[in-house]
């Protein structure tokens, strides 16, 4: 069994990233980042779970997700991209009625849009634009359970003496 050489790059260097000066001039294809989205519903990662691990507005991840935004920015595609790395094949807790309830909800909606789990996808092809997976939806069990992923808390501080 042979490694290509695309995938040995991946394995040592991880993703590659967009140039830092290019970062907030040159959007890009959002084919990758809503295929990564979905994959995470079929796992029961729904869009409020995702927003709240990003620390960004449900709606956007919801637009990315139905197809309705064909770009996106480098530093929410790299964060996606991390989230995804983290979640792939993780399922969402379901220690609560609230938590179960949205887990069905996505991998439900991952079911009427016959969207491919992350096992699923071509990771050396998932960034080029155009690119569709050949698998359709099926149930995923994954390999345990996602841990929760909160962003620190900013704390402001006020001068003394001010």
């Amino acid at each position: 069994m042979t490694i290509d050489e695309a995938t040995v790059r991946y394995l040592t260097f991880g993703r590659p990233r967009a140039p830092r000066d290019t970062a907030s001039h040159a959007p890009l294809d959002a084919g990758g980042t809503r295929l990564r989205l979905r994959a995470l519903h079929v796992m029961g990662h729904g869009s409020a779970r995702i927003s709240r691990a990003l620390g960004v507005r449900e709606e956007a991840i919801q637009r990315l997700v139905r197809g309705d935004t064909p770009t996106v920015g480098v530093p929410l595609r790299d964060a996606i991209a991390d989230l995804y790395d983290a979640w792939w094949d993780k399922r969402a807790p379901e220690r609560t009625r609230a938590e179960r309830a949205a887990a069905a909800r996505a991998r439900r909606r991952a079911s009427v849009g016959n969207w491919c789990a992350g096992a699923a996808l071509n990771d050396d092809q998932l960034d080029v634009p155009g690119y569709r997976p050949r698998a359709r939806y099926r149930p995923a069990t994954g390999t345990g359970i996602a841990p929760d992923i909160r962003l620190p808390v900013r704390r402001h501080h006020k001068r003394r003496g001010a």
